[in-house]
């Protein structure tokens, strides 16, 4: 019973990891392909790069890429000033009503980032920062699920350290700094790598909030390169496509034992 139980677990852990990586395993065929080729699937067909270099001349993706890293930097570093200032406050301070604020905040955990679209975009348009990467990113900075994370990561560290860092003549920011900080570096990686990812791939509200390529993420440029009345190539769409998660799956697989680590240390599953 116990082998059939194994087997049938390891059966469908292959079986979802062949339909997780299939759309992956497509783009990169047709993307080394002719798109009549890739569309009928000829096994022994040639190999080309050639539409990678049509991708690439078809769009300003040197552009695209650093817009992207810059986005995704400014958004990370606003959260991760607001999470550890908001989960340090709600770990080891004590104020009035810290339980229901704290409630107020999980509940955004609650709330699609598709409904504020609205307000977001009025509230960016009233600080003149529409078309902008600060614009883009500044709607993510208060991120509920980082404040719980930082809150439970910071809860779990020693109240003598805290103190013996108080009897040494620290104040608050300086025992956050030299006490809580250090001492949290996994739960930052686990949270660094959700967030990158994520706003990485974030589509609706940079479509919304940019109109220039000067401003344009990955994401964006893609589904304008991508749109039927440039022309569906199905073989110079993929290649494009492998382009833009490129440097996140090259990421993940020089750093993927890092990765684990990192989120079994946070304790996150």
């Amino acid at each position: 019973m116990k082998s059939l139980t194994k087997f049938m677990d390891s059966f469908g852990a292959t079986l979802l990891a062949i339909i997780w990586i299939s759309p992956l395993v497509f783009a990169f065929w047709a993307a080394t392909h002719s798109t009549s080729d890739a569309v009928n699937l000829n096994v022994f067909s040639p190999w080309t790069l050639d539409n990678f270099r049509v991708a690439w001349a078809g769009a300003p993706w040197l552009k695209y890429f650093i817009n992207t890293f810059m986005l995704v930097t400014v958004i990370l570093i606003g959260q991760f000033v607001l999470t550890t200032l908001a989960g340090f406050a709600f770990a080891q301070l004590e104020f009035r009503g810290k339980d229901f604020v704290f409630i107020l905040v999980l509940m955004q955990l609650f709330i699609l980032p598709e409904v504020l679209i609205v307000e977001n975009y009025a509230m960016i348009s009233r600080l003149g920062l529409f078309d902008t990467i600060l614009g883009v990113g500044m709607p993510y900075m208060a991120s509920a699920f980082g404040i719980f994370l930082m809150r439970q990561a910071f809860k779990g560290v020693p109240i003598e350290l805290h103190e013996a860092a108080r009897i040494e003549g620290c104040g608050l920011l300086g025992i956050l700094w030299r006490v809580y900080v250090p001492l949290a570096k996994p739960t930052y990686l686990a949270y660094a790598l959700v967030s990158v990812s994520t706003h990485w791939n974030n589509f609706l509200w940079p479509l919304i909030v940019t109109n220039s390529p000067e401003t344009r993420p990955l994401t964006v440029g893609l589904s304008i390169f991508g749109a039927p009345e440039n022309g569906v190539d199905i073989s110079v769409i993929s290649a494009a496509t492998l382009m833009s998660v490129a440097p996140l799956l090259i990421a993940f697989l020089i750093f993927q034992r890092q990765f684990v680590q990192a989120f079994l240390r946070a304790g996150i599953k």
